[in-house]
């Protein structure tokens, strides 16, 4: 049965990025963004064809998995959370109660994680991306909490080494 990581965006530069994927030997890399850019010069290698590339030289494949996607509205919800508990993206802990209902019953019910486990190597690791710095304040958590109870699935968290 094939290991599945999560990983963030936020907290990272491309070096700590690739660094950690490596000692974590991750061979595959299922981004689960619906936009596949980040906001801000810091975060600029995260945009979709500046770390395909990056992955490509480091021989990491990448799969784009839109359909695990929050959609535009979902976002929204969260973001309406977000604003009223007076917290950002960048430093949200936690998906509110709502969204994360919402997002299994809409988006992740519909999915079929066994095709795509089917796919993942089981001589690497495999990581879900997104771009917050911890699980539980994304919805990759929530795939990763689907793989684990349904098939079995090995997790682990890869985090930043330094809060950021």
């Amino acid at each position: 049965m094939p290991t599945v990581a999560t990983i963030g965006v936020y907290g990272f530069s491309l070096q700590s990025f690739m660094e950690t994927l490596d000692r974590a030997d991750v061979g595959l890399v299922l981004d689960v963004r619906q936009r596949r850019g980040v906001r801000g010069s810091q975060y600029a290698w995260a945009n979709s064809l500046r770390l395909q590339a990056a992955l490509r030289e480091a021989r990491i494949a990448y799969e784009h998995h839109k359909e695990l996607a929050p959609t535009t509205e979902l976002r929204e919800l969260q973001y309406r959370e977000d604003a009223r508990q007076g917290v950002g993206k960048r430093t949200r802990a936690v998906l509110a109660p709502e969204y994360r209902a919402r997002y299994i019953a809409e988006i992740l019910d519909a999915v079929d994680l066994g095709a795509i486990l089917e796919r993942l190597p089981n001589d690497r690791k495999s990581a879900l991306l997104c771009v917050e710095r911890d699980p539980q304040a994304c919805h990759r958590s929530l795939i990763a909490e689907r793989l684990a109870e349904q098939y079995g699935v090995a997790m682990m968290h890869l985090r930043p080494a330094t809060p950021g």
